[in-house]
């Protein structure tokens, strides 16, 4: 399981924290990669690349905000087995398009209706186009206030992959 964070946050913020655990109960080895002093998105999709090389076993990717375009656009090629998403930056100004394809596994997107930084809009949109799972909640773009939320979808879906994972 590696987690990225969004672009003015750090690797081990109070959601990644929260759900790290989750991954951890679920038999993950758990990552989170430090973007801090990173602003480019493609150096942020290469260095998630470069991370996840030398990992072993079936690979989840956990993302925030910028940290959810980061793990889309390196979904496909790092062969995740599953994604999710915490309001996804996936269409805003000064990304690079996404590859039309770009997803290849199960994934999961939470966003909130007031999100004041990245349209629900787009989230709606992805979902959509690629299929994926999405839940909507009454929460702003940081998603603080529904981290017992995020916890129970996010242990759901690590459930729903049905990954071999060793919980001993």
């Amino acid at each position: 399981m590696v987690f990225s964070h969004g672009k003015d946050a750090g690797p081990w913020g109070v959601k990644i924290t929260a759900l790290a655990g989750n991954a951890r109960s679920e038999g993950y080895e758990v990552e989170s990669v430090d973007y801090r002093g990173t602003d480019d998105p493609r150096e942020r999709v290469n260095k998630l690349v470069e991370f996840c090389k030398e990992l072993k076993g079936d690979l989840v990717l956990c993302g925030s905000s910028l940290g959810g375009y980061v793990s889309v656009a390196a979904a496909s090629l790092l062969h995740a087995r599953g994604v999710f998403l915490m309001a996804p930056a996936l269409t805003m100004p000064g990304l690079p398009p996404l590859r039309e394809r770009v997803l290849d596994c199960p994934t999961m997107i939470v966003h909130g209706w007031k999100d004041e930084v990245v349209p629900v809009e787009q989230s709606i949109e992805f979902a959509r186009r690629h299929g994926c799972a999405l839940h909507l909640l009454n929460s702003d773009h940081r998603l603080q206030d529904e981290v017992r939320f995020l916890k129970y979808v996010f242990e759901y879906f690590l459930i729903s992959l049905d990954l071999p994972q060793d919980v001993s």
